[in-house]
């Protein structure tokens, strides 16, 4: 069995991992949404950010 230091060690990296793709999905709709030439990949674009940066985290 893997010791506790080395299990935090592989969870840090699967966090950073995590939140590094999160980060670039969240840049690459901000920039879709910025510009997107038709008026509605803009809005879809919106859409998603607004999902995505919602920080609901279960209230409902």
């Amino acid at each position: 069995m893997p010791s506790f230091p080395a299990l935090t060690h592989v969870t840090s990296i699967i966090s950073g991992v995590a939140l590094l793709l999160y980060t670039t999905i969240i840049a690459i709709a901000a920039l879709v949404a910025l510009l997107a030439r038709t008026a509605p990949r803009r809005r879809a674009a919106r859409r998603v950010l607004t999902i995505l940066l919602r920080g609901n985290h279960g209230s409902e």
